[in-house]
Order: structure tokens, then sequence, then C-alpha cells
């Protein structure tokens, strides 16, 4: 039972095995693929130091609140995104490389699938714990245990049933949703590094699509207030920073797949 128990994959793990890029003949290239970790743990930095240096502007739970917007309206625009440019991409590949690109969509219906169902394991953990799936008042008087114990003693005893099986299941209910939490953000995280596994369909994908999401979240950024405060100078730096730093690896791991292994656009459009 406890072998059976530790086999079962983390959420964490099963959320990176459905979103990070998967295909066994994908062109990756590691200088690459470590300069992009890299920038992404100078961006955590940079942002731990921001907010030990200045004071925030709003509480800590409107400043996580944010944050998970940010999150979702991350994935939301880079859905769109790759909605709309996946599609262009195979229409405007000739045959037969469209069809290839197209049987290689279960990748990213896989990354953004993952996202729905942990977000709808969240909504029926949270429903359920709240009572609005079923509560005690929807468990009606039973009277099995009566006659064996007569009436007072069998209520009481099935009253007592009932609210350990409601604790019960309250506890499992906490749980599921704890690590629904974590594999939903997990998902997520991974999903927008990854371009909802875009990198599956052809390596290029990531490299376009990834600029697009974070000036859209730059330009965002510019219209909500700070989270401290700190100056202009500051601010502008910090959100400009995350925006130069993807659109020039992006432009370097282009340059890199064009110098290295001969794939540009148009070799990928078969044109």
């Amino acid at each position: 039972m406890i072998a059976s128990i530790r086999s079962v994959p983390s959420p964490i793990a099963a959320a990176s095995a459905l979103t990070d890029p998967a295909r066994t003949d994908r062109i990756e290239d590691p200088v690459v693929s470590r300069l992009q970790a890299g920038r992404t743990v100078l961006g955590l930095l940079a942002t731990a130091g921001l907010l030990m240096v200045y004071p925030l502007k709003k509480g800590r739970e409107e400043f996580v609140l944010g944050k998970l917007e940010d999150l979702v309206l991350g994935c939301a625009i880079l859905l769109v995104a790759v909605a709309v440019g996946v599609t262009a991409f195979i229409l405007s590949a000739r045959s037969p490389l469209g069809r290839v690109y197209a049987r290689r969509l279960g990748g990213p219906l896989r990354a953004l699938g993952a996202i729905l169902l942990g977000v709808a394991v969240c909504w029926l953990m949270v429903a359920a714990l709240s009572g609005d799936i079923v509560s005690t008042a929807d468990v009606g008087s039973h009277d099995f245990l009566f006659g064996f114990l007569g009436e007072a003693a069998g209520r009481i005893i099935t009253g007592l049933l009932i609210a350990l099986l409601f604790i019960a299941a309250g506890i499992a209910c906490a749980v599921v949703l704890v690590l629904a939490v974590c594999f939903t953000l997990v998902a997520a995280i991974k999903g927008l590094n990854s371009c909802f596994r875009t990198g599956d369909v052809h390596e290029l994908l990531p490299a376009l699509l990834s600029p697009l999401l974070v000036w859209s979240l730059f330009v965002l950024g510019l219209l909500d207030d700070p989270d401290v405060a700190a100056p202009p100078a500051v601010l502008y730096s910090f959100l400009l920073g995350g925006p130069l730093s993807v659109t020039a690896l992006s432009v370097w791991e282009m340059r890199r797949l064009r110098v290295r292994h001969g794939v540009t656009m148009r070799s990928a459009l078969g044109r």
C-alpha cells in the first residue's frame, strides 16, 4: 500500500510532464535552455530585491491576488496568441509539413488541458468544502439502526457516523485542493515558460510567441498601479528588464537555430 502511494507522481512532477515540451526529435539547445533558466532566476531575484528594498503600496493579500491575476491574464493572452500563431503557421506551411505540424498539436492541447483540469478540480473541491455540492442538511434521517438500538440510540449513532463521514470527506477534499492548487500553479507557470508546448509543433514557435506575451504584459503593467513605492526610473527599468531580456534571448535562439541547425522560417514553412 505504501509503495503504491509512493509511486503516484507528485503534482509538480505531473504538471511538468504535461507542460514541458516532450517531442523526442525536437532540436534543443542546452546553452539557450541554461540562459533561459538563468534569466528566470535573475528575474525572481530582482523581484525579491525590489520587494525587500521598497515598501508595498498594497497589502500582502492584495499583492498575492494581483500576481495570481497576472498569471491568469498571461495564460489568457498566450492562449489567444498560440491559437492564432499556430493556426497561421500550420496554414502557411506547404504540404506535407502542414499535416505534420497538425499532428503535433497534442502537446499544446495537453498543456492547456492540464491547466483547465487543475482549475476544474480546484473549483470542485472549493464547492465541496463550502457545502454547495452536498451538506449535512441534505442528509435526511436514516433508521437502519433503529431496529437494533432503539430510536434514540439509533439517531445518535447515525448522526455520529454521518458527522465522521463528513469530517473525513472534508479532510480528503482539503488535501486534494492543496494538491490541485500546486498542480495548477506549476502547470500555469511552466505552460507560460514553454508557450503551451508549442516547441512540440516547431522549434521556432516559442521564440516567436514569447516576446508577444512579455510585451503585452509590459503594456498592461504600465496601465496598472505599481506594486511598490519605488522611483519611476527603478520601476520602468524593472518593467523593461523582462521584455528586453526575453526578446534578446528569442532573437539569439532563432539565430542559433539558423546557424547551427539550418532552421529558418522559410525551411519551417517549406518555402
